[in-house]
């Protein structure tokens, strides 16, 4: 079976350099005006992919840009003559998921490869048959398909390379074409504005109905009323004085937080099927967490096609990472027994967290520039590229060499001592403190 493709997150060029230095084969990226990220993108301009796609290049690694919005005319308008110098940078394929943006691209450049995004939302073979006919060379599956699914179209059509997703953010909605942040908010997913509401943290308020019916807050103070099926009147803590009505019924609310998807427990049987890309989502996470996901993912791949039995112990190396607690999504609908304490009690912090990137190296010393707070005696763990090391730091001094009694957060340069095995290459590299080994 053909090693399937690595596809890591880059929301800017430090996120690509990270992707690329633990493993990845290739990234996707977009312009902020016709992808689905606005927030936390620095390719807003034609210098910007420039580099990003030539250093994809050096490395013979591939580059894709996103551009998967759902266009209102006036973005129609704009596309093609926006289009045309990031096409001159020959990104390896575009990922597109409007029909009409297609055809234009399609009749324009007609040589130019194009990969169906999973916002086109395919979820059977007649419909990967049908995109393959228009001339398309991947399709993105939605998230929601089985494994037993995607092994069918992949028999079905055969000539169509598949993506899958194996691990990031899940919506309450299929995959991706949701409504809440537009409705609540006015910033619309589907533009790549998205809130995350249904993530946010609200508390119920109590409530009256109006003349119409409508719930209203009351001055009574908080709680719910007891009809059934119950009625909520919400409040986001963040924004006092703005209420959302919630009905709960048998079915629950109607508001809702997914957990995380990882599957990397997966990905030989992805391997099995035939899946030609394994993507990682997450543009706007940290370069902590594309480097984490990516060595990770990197090792399930390079185990699965040497014939290793699964590591369980990459599912823990992922609890490191903040998370919404984590689940398989829709690839299986029953799990076995060995995976069930995995869907309890994770921790929203992760077991670990990022406290510094290494910015300079020694003999003797590691120079840390801190993002969290960490002190002498705490235990450690160093990513690096090479694989990583646990250890102790007994020591912490300020870059001038003066004894510290903690690191005390983001905007401190410090040094520890190197630990013994530190590898020889630290570029790319990470401290974290392991709060629950």
């Amino acid at each position: 079976m053909p090693t399937p493709e690595l596809l890591a997150p880059a929301g800017t060029l430090d996120h690509l350099r990270t992707a690329f230095a633990y493993g990845a084969d290739a990234v996707y990226a977009g312009q902020p005006r016709y992808s689905l990220r606005v927030r936390n993108n620095s390719f807003k301009d034609v210098t910007a992919l420039a580099e990003g796609i030539a250093e994809a290049h050096r490395q013979n690694k591939a580059f894709y840009l996103v551009s998967n919005i759902a266009p209102h005319n006036d973005k129609v308008r704009s596309y093609l003559r926006d289009l045309a110098p990031i096409l001159e940078l020959k990104p390896d394929a575009l990922i597109m998921s409007d029909p009409g943006l297609i055809m234009l691209v399609r009749e324009t450049w007609p040589d130019q490869p194009i990969h169906l995004s999973v916002q086109a939302n395919a979820v059977n073979w007649a419909t990967v048959e049908f995109w393959r006919r228009q001339g398309i060379s991947r399709v993105i599956l939605s998230r929601e398909l089985a494994l037993s699914e995607i092994r069918d179209i992949r028999e079905h059509v055969p000539e169509m390379e598949l993506e899958v997703f194996v691990h990031g953010a899940l919506c309450m909605a299929y995959s991706g074409r949701c409504l809440l942040s537009g409705y609540m908010n006015h910033r619309d997913a589907n533009q790549g504005a998205c809130t995350n509401a249904c993530r946010w943290n609200y508390r119920p308020v109590a409530h009256q109905h109006d003349h119409t019916g409508d719930l209203i807050a009351s001055s009574c103070g908080t709680g719910t009323n007891t009809e059934e099926p119950k009625e909520i009147l919400l409040e986001e803590p963040n924004r006092p004085g703005s209420f959302i009505p919630a009905y709960e019924d048998e079915h629950g609310t109607y508001i809702m937080n997914s957990r995380d998807l990882r599957a990397v427990q997966h990905v030989a049987e992805l391997c099995r099927v035939g899946v030609h890309s394994l993507k990682i989502e997450g543009r706007t996470k940290s370069t902590y967490y594309v480097a984490r996901t990516t060595q990770v993912y990197r090792q399930a791949i390079d185990d699965a096609m040497a014939g290793r039995k699964f590591d369980m112990g990459l599912m823990d190396q992922l609890e490191a990472l903040s998370n919404r607690g984590y689940t398989e999504g829709f690839l299986r609908r029953h799990l076995p027994q060995e995976y069930q304490s995995y869907e309890q009690g994770s921790s929203f912090l992760g077991t670990q967290q990022v406290v510094g990137s290494v910015v300079d190296r020694s003999d003797r010393w590691l120079t840390i520039d801190v993002k969290n707070r960490f002190a002498p005696g705490d235990q450690l763990e160093l990513l690096t590229t090479s694989g990583n090391l646990r250890f102790i730091a007994e020591r912490i001094e300020s870059a001038d060499g003066r004894p510290m009694g903690l690191a005390p957060g983001s905007g401190y340069v410090v040094r520890i001592p190197r630990p013994d095995q530190t590898p020889g290459d630290l570029s790319h590299s990470f401290l974290t403190r392991v709060d629950h080994p």
